[in-house]
């Protein structure tokens, strides 16, 4: 017996539409993955009754209008999250690229023609455990192929997304796309940024993040997608020079799931690391994953010379939050034998107390201490932290001694810098 609750409430969901004498079935990339033995990520359910009808049956306190017009009814669960119950229907034109101008309520076998490609258009009966394929999704699903439902350029153009969507299902399950769906995506891969940024993000989320996502990244050049996506790029694969077989390289050796890491590796051997932050915006990524990104590109030049560091130097990067990111990335390209990669993993291995020691001084001990902040508190904070580091220092008095000998030394006026010293 399963024990994935949205499964067993969209099993429920069934059996409710179906005491209420409507069809029900689940459909789409439920019932792929259920064939594939991989625990599907969510269910959908597709029935004949008519949004109003569902939302009457389980209630509008349960209910959710996610997409009406379209036929799309949420039902709410407790501790299932929510199933979308989906009315068959039939689409009129894409005018938007994304959304039909007009549904109309039909069948089951109609809703299957309306769908992307032939391994998300079967449905399932969970109550007689039974696959019901109008599409011929099982022997594609069995091939290993990825293949549009019915003509793959009107498929394309009813959702642009669709072409990157195939990239993606073919990465994520080592299928191949069939001639003629991927022929239709090279004619129309240039349309791919009509979508909107935030909808392409997500699926290169899903790509990037993936263990084969370098199989993913030649698709994308075979199928023309990666220059509209990722001009910084077009030039050294299409080339197939040094820098793409080392990018791809990079990413078939990579062991993380992050997407800063992988945006990182992407373009560590092609573009400045500022750039990063610009392919990160145009996919709508978040900040915090973009300054992530940059920073582990910036940072992995330090990596590949850490035996020439200092070591305070080398320590701020190995107690940031992304060291262990940036190892990550290191050993995909520097390498994992690399003498730098492996005294920084030495040093990663070395107890907290000594790799990272609480800091002496702080900016209000050196106010305590009778110093008025200035723009010099940073550069003073810094040497003192570099001495103690280096073992130079080890308590807060020799800290405070030091503070003063470098004021001294740089010869620092009171002018607003030091007050008249306190009485101590």
């Amino acid at each position: 017996m399963s024990t994935n609750p949205q499964r067993e409430f969209a099993l429920d969901i069934v059996r409710q539409l179906r005491a209420a004498g409507f069809e029900a079935l689940w459909a789409g990339g439920c019932v792929r993955d259920q064939l594939l033995a991989r625990e599907p990520m969510d269910y959908d359910v597709a029935t004949n009754a008519r949004p109003e009808e569902i939302q009457k049956l389980f209630g509008h306190r349960r209910t959710l209008a996610i997409g009406a017009a379209f036929g799309v009814i949420g039902v709410l669960s407790k501790n299932a999250g929510t199933v979308e119950v989906a009315t068959f229907r039939s689409d009129g034109a894409y005018l938007d690229g994304r959304h039909p101008s007009s549904v109309v309520f039909t069948t089951a076998e109609h809703d299957a023609q309306r769908r992307d490609f032939t391994i998300n258009g079967m449905f399932f009966d969970p109550l007689a455990n039974q696959v019901i394929d109008y599409v011929d999704g099982q022997a594609d699903l069995a091939g290993g192929i990825i293949r549009a439902i019915g003509d793959p350029t009107a498929r394309f153009t009813e959702d642009k997304l669709r072409m990157l969507r195939a990239v993606r299902f073919a990465t994520t399950f080592n299928f191949t796309i069939e001639p003629n769906t991927l022929a239709a995506i090279q004619e129309m891969a240039e349309e791919v940024n009509v979508v909107s940024a935030e909808r392409i993000g997500a699926e290169l989320t899903r790509l990037l993040t993936h263990p084969r996502r370098d199989d993913g990244l030649r698709l994308l050049q075979e199928s023309g997608l990666l220059k509209p996506l990722f001009p910084e790029l077009a030039d050294a694969a299409s080339s197939n020079t040094d820098a793409w077989r080392q990018t791809l390289q990079a990413l078939e050796r990579l062991e993380s799931k992050n997407l800063s890491t992988a945006l990182a590796g992407l373009f560590v051997d092609s573009i400045p690391a500022a750039q990063v932050a610009t392919a990160g915006r145009r996919f709508r990524f978040s900040n915090k994953e973009i300054d992530l990104a940059v920073w582990l590109a910036k940072q992995l030049p330090r990596i590949a010379e850490a035996e020439q560091l200092p070591w305070p130097r080398l320590q701020r990067i190995l107690t940031h939050d992304g060291a262990e990111e940036l190892m990550a990335l290191a050993a995909a390209t520097v390498g994992r034998d690399h003498p730098s990669v492996t005294k920084c993993q030495e040093f990663l291995s070395l107890p907290s107390e000594k790799l990272n020691p609480p800091q002496l001084l702080t900016g209000d001990d050196l106010v305590r201490h009778g110093y008025q902040p200035g723009p010099h508190f940073a550069q003073l904070l810094t040497a003192i932290r570099d001495a103690q580091l280096e073992g130079q220092i080890g308590d807060e008095s020799e800290a405070l001694q030091l503070a003063d000998q470098l004021i001294q030394d740089q010869d620092i006026d009171h002018k607003g810098t030091k007050d008249t010293k306190k009485e101590r």
